[in-house]
Parts: structure tokens; C-alpha cells; sequence
């Protein structure tokens, strides 16, 4: 069943058109009743209300300004549209650095096919140009799901009011906003840094190449900030939610009440689902990407150990320090994802088997059954459009299958180097 159905089967029931004449003197209705009024396609109340945004603004610009995700803001909206100034500065950008891309790819296939004797120089010209292939999906994974992640970030507008006509508070991001300085710097800091380490460490890789290569590995980078990001977002909105409920509960726990939370946190894992949904190509291409580099820069590590045995020479470390890099990425990926889905029902649970059903009369037993169904029928999960569910478990089994291919091409090689080819 899908949260638009619950939202509607549930929704019905929620006494909350009977609030005024339940508890007319009751101050807490009276405040929602009042909150409720707000308009949310009223775009200026939503502007208003709309704090992630201002939080991580910076981050959706520098999106915009690698030509990745060229959205635009207006009052209380953001919006994409193919004949944008945004979009149209991306196509002048992408052309710019497919030109960059193409000279730099030629000069690999070159050395791949025609230069390369060796084993070594065979990986390193692979990897040099896996690295490569994130630019050309930039149109298919950027630019092709923008509107679905207009849909997502318009959708925090709504969830924000929504929060604020329950609890009467505005949603607050802590130090987001900072953080998004930090971690943006640290993209581009590390992007350079990688570069540069594999500059001298490994050959044919000169700091000429670094033109074609400085936007993807921070686009990358970006990629994988703008996941925790949103992610720590969805953890502060549920820390949020269930601090706010845990004290309504301990107060008093009015059927109306308990209604009202049950559409909001319906509302929570919805956003949690359109983040999934929003941003399934673009991190399903992400994590092939980051499978595909981890096995090659795994296997060539592992080869030269074969080879030469353990003598850490400047290739192995270079080897080493992609293999590491991608892991990394992969686990915060997978990581942030695992957390922010554990943390949205959990306390919301707990809160609600605490409450002790003989203390309560039955329209409020009866929300108390509504809302846990609802959290049972939508655990909140971050799917990839159904393709994969992203948590822990992507990780171990991405991890698994990279294992699989690694055993598969060390047994190929060593067949090779028994038969002295």
C-alpha cells in the first residue's frame, strides 16, 4: 500500500474535524486549529517556514555551478526548466569540460592501447579512464531527474509547515549550515589532494590531466556530501519529531493529538522515500561506479603483491589509495542511509508502547493501533526506485560481490602466469 493511500485511509479517520468540539477549551487544540489555516500553497509561508533550505543553499549552488543539478529557486520553490540561465550556463560548461575530457581520454586510450606493456601501466591507464566515465552521465543522472528532486526539495517546504502546525515550532537544522562550509571545502580540497597524490605516485598521470579530471572527482565528492547532508537533515527532522511527541506524550496523550502525529511522521518517511526515488539514477550509477573502481585498483594492488610481493613501492600506494577512497565513499553512503532510516520510528515506537492503555480511553487506543500500523505497513527505508534498498546490508553485499570478482581475476591471472604467458 502506498503512503498516499495510508494518508488517505488513515486521514479520514483523524478526528481532527472534530477537535473544536472535543476539547473546545483546550489551548493546545486551539493553537493547531489556528496553525491550521496556514495555506501551504502559499508560497511566501512556505518561503517563511522553509529553514533547510536556507541551510543548505550553498550546497544546491555549487551544484549549479558544477552543472550538475541546474535548479532554481523562486519564492518558496525550486524549479528546473530546460531553457533556464542555469541550464543553458550547464550546457556551455558541459561542452567546455567534454572538450577537456575527450583530449585527456584520447591520450589514455593511447597509452592503454599502444603504450602499455606492462601489467601496471594496464591498470593505471583502466582506472585513469573509469574515472573518467561519471562525466558522461552527468546529462542521465543530473540533469534527466531534476524535476523529481524539485519534487523532493519542494516537498521539505511542505513537511516544515506541516511540523510547524503541530508543535507550533519551527524545524531547526543545527550547525547544517556550517557544516555545508566544511564539508564543501573539504570536497574540493580532497578532490585536489587525490589528484595530486596520484600524480606522483603513479605514472602517466600528469598534472596537465588534472584539467579533465578536477570537476568529476569534486562532483563525486559533492555527490556523496549531498547524501549525508540530506540524510542528517531526515535525522534532525526525526530527532525533532520525536523529542516533541515523547514530551506531548508524558503530558498527555489526546486522540487528536496522537492523529496529527501520525500524518506528520507519514509525511517524515514519504520524504525519506523521495529522497530514494529522487536521486535513484544518479547514486545507482554512484555505487556501480565505486564497485567497478574498488575492484580494478583492488585486483592490480593485489597482483603486484603477487607479483613482487609486498615492497609498498609508490604504484602499490597509489593503488591503494583509490581503493581506500572509493570504500570510503561507499560507506558513508551506505552508512548515513542505515541511520537515518533506524532513527525516524524508533523512538516513535518506543514512546508508543509506553503509554499504558488502561490509562487512556479508547478513541485514543484506537490512534495509538492507527499510528503503529502505519509505522509497520511504511517502515521508513531509502529505496533506489526499488532497485536496491540502501543501508548497511548494500555495503556487505557490495563488498561480497567485489570479493567474487576479485577470486574470478586472480585465478584467471595466475592460470596466465602458470602457463608463462
Amino acid at each position: 500500500m502506498q503512503l498516499a493511500d495510508l494518508a488517505d485511509l488513515y486521514g479520514k479517520e483523524l478526528y481532527i474535524r472534530d477537535i473544536s468540539k472535543w476539547l473546545r477549551g483546550s489551548a493546545r487544540a486551539q493553537g493547531i486549529t489556528k496553525r491550521s489555516e496556514l495555506d501551504a500553497k502559499n508560497v511566501e509561508i512556505l518561503e517563511e517556514h522553509d529553514q533547510f533550505y536556507r541551510d543548505h543553499k550553498l550546497l544546491l549552488t555549487l551544484f549549479r555551478g558544477l552543472a550538475v543539478m541546474p535548479v532554481q529557486r523562486a519564492t518558496g520553490k525550486i524549479t528546473f526548466s530546460w531553457t533556464s540561465n542555469a541550464m543553458i550556463y550547464a550546457y556551455f560548461f558541459y561542452v567546455f569540460t567534454t572538450i577537456l575530457v575527450f583530449m585527456v581520454g584520447y591520450e589514455r586510450f593511447d597509452i592503454l592501447l599502444n603504450k602499455s606493456k606492462k601489467f601496471d601501466e594496464y591498470i593505471y591507464s583502466i582506472i585513469f579512464i573509469v574515472f573518467l566515465v561519471p562525466h558522461f552521465w552527468i546529462p542521465f543522472v543530473g540533469w534527466g531527474v531534476a524535476n523529481e528532486v524539485c519534487d523532493y526539495k519542494n516537498s521539505w517546504g511542505t513537511f516544515q509547515l506541516s511540523y510547524y502546525k503541530v508543535t507550533g515550532e519551527n524545524l531547526q537544522f543545527p550547525r547544517l549550515s556550517i557544516l555545508i562550509v566544511i564539508i564543501s571545502s573539504g570536497c574540493l580540497i580532497v578532490a585536489v589532494t587525490f589528484l595530486l597524490t596520484l600524480s606522483a605516485l603513479l605514472e602517466g598521470f600528469t598534472l596537465y590531466h588534472m584539467t579533465a579530471y578536477i570537476h568529476i572527482i569534486t562532483m563525486i565528492n559533492m555527490n556523496c556530501a549531498l547524501w549525508y547532508i540530506n540524510c542528517r537533515a531526515i535525522g534532525n527532522a526525526s530527532t525533532a519529531f520525536a523529542d516533541s511527541f515523547e514530551r506531548d506524550v508524558d503530558e498527555r496523550c489526546p486522540a487528536y493529538l496522537l492523529a496529527h502525529y501520525r500524518v506528520l511522521w507519514l509525511s517524515l518517511s514519504e520524504l525519506l522515500q523521495k529522497l530514494g526515488n529522487a536521486y535513484a539514477r544518479t547514486y545507482s550509477t554512484y555505487c556501480l561506479f565505486m564497485m567497478a573502481n574498488i575492484t580494478v585498483s583492488t585486483y592490480g594492488f593485489t597482483s603486484e603483491i603477487l607479483e613482487h610481493g609486498i615492497s609498498f613501492s609508490f604504484k602499490e600506494i597509489g593503488l591503494l589509495v583509490d581503493t581506500t577512497y572509493c570504500l570510503t565513499l561507499l560507506y558513508i553512503f551506505c552508512n548515513c542511509s542505515h541511520q537515518s532510516s533506524q532513527g525516524i520510528s524508533y523512538r516513535v515506537q518506543t514512546a508508543l508502547l509506553s503509554i499504558k492503555l488502561g490509562n487512556v480511553d479508547k478513541a485514543c487506543a484506537k490512534e495509538i493501533d492507527l499510528f503503529l500500523i502505519a509505522i509497520k505497513m511504511n517502515p521508513p527505508k531509502v529505496s533506489l526506485k526499488g532497485y536496491t534498498v540502501v543501508n548497511r546490508e548494500l555495503l556487505t553485499s557490495s563488498l561480497a560481490t567485489i570479493a567474487i570478482y576479485l577470486v574470478v581475476l586472480l585465478q584467471f591471472k595466475m592460470s596466465l602466469v602458470n602457463m608463462g604467458v
